[in-house]
């Protein structure tokens, strides 16, 4: 069966859903070790997550670009994840979604969320023809998301390095073995089709 263009694909049990981010050992320790960010995380600041490990591993690096070196499994309650969902804006303006430039202009200035779909990557980081969500948090969503809805934090650096290492070895078979299994998240087709899917 084809892959749909955008679909949101994760980890994800019947309460949680799983989203990754990547900081600096400094945010990252900490918050892997008591299971939730600490002080000096900045709740009034914009914060990406994102259900696809390896397009957070072409985002950081495999844990190697500096300031993301701890990549960061977030579980999160699937009742949070939706509400994002439900208050998101998408990032950049798209004819057919939006009845025009200057109504998504004030859709995006509201929305505590925003969404982007960026290709998804394969095992060597490469663009696939098909997207992958990445969730924007912003003001009230950024606090829900540090306080309200993550349930667990757990730091999956060794596992992005032990995926890397087989990968550039050339073990495609035990580097895929290994990765987190994601699915297609169940979501309302009206939603998706409002936010580009």
């Amino acid at each position: 069966m084809e892959e749909p263009q955008r679909r949101i694909r994760a980890a994800h049990s019947e309460s949680t859903i799983t989203v990754y981010q990547a900081y600096s050992p400094e945010i990252g320790l900490p918050s892997a070790r008591d299971g939730r960010f600490p002080a000096a995380w900045k709740r009034d600041r914009m914060t990406w997550i994102k259900p696809s490990f390896l397009w957070m591993m072409y985002r950081c690096g495999w844990g190697a670009k500096e300031g993301q070196e701890t990549v960061l499994a977030v579980e999160i309650t699937r009742d949070g994840f939706e509400w994002a969902l439900r208050h998101a804006c998408l990032s950049s303006y798209t004819h057919g979604v939006h009845p025009d430039r200057a109504t998504w202009q004030r859709q995006l200035k509201r929305a505590p969320t925003r969404v982007q779909w960026d290709p998804e990557r394969d095992l060597h980081l490469q663009p696939m023809p098909y997207r992958s969500l990445q969730l924007g948090l912003s003001a009230e969503a950024t606090r829900r998301y540090a306080d309200e809805w993550t349930v667990a934090i757990r730091d999956v650096t060794p596992l992005a390095h032990e995926i890397h290492a087989l990968v550039s070895g050339g073990d495609r078979g035990s580097a895929a073995r290994l990765l987190p299994q994601e699915h297609p998240y169940p979501t309302e087709d009206e939603l998706l089709a409002r936010l580009g899917g």
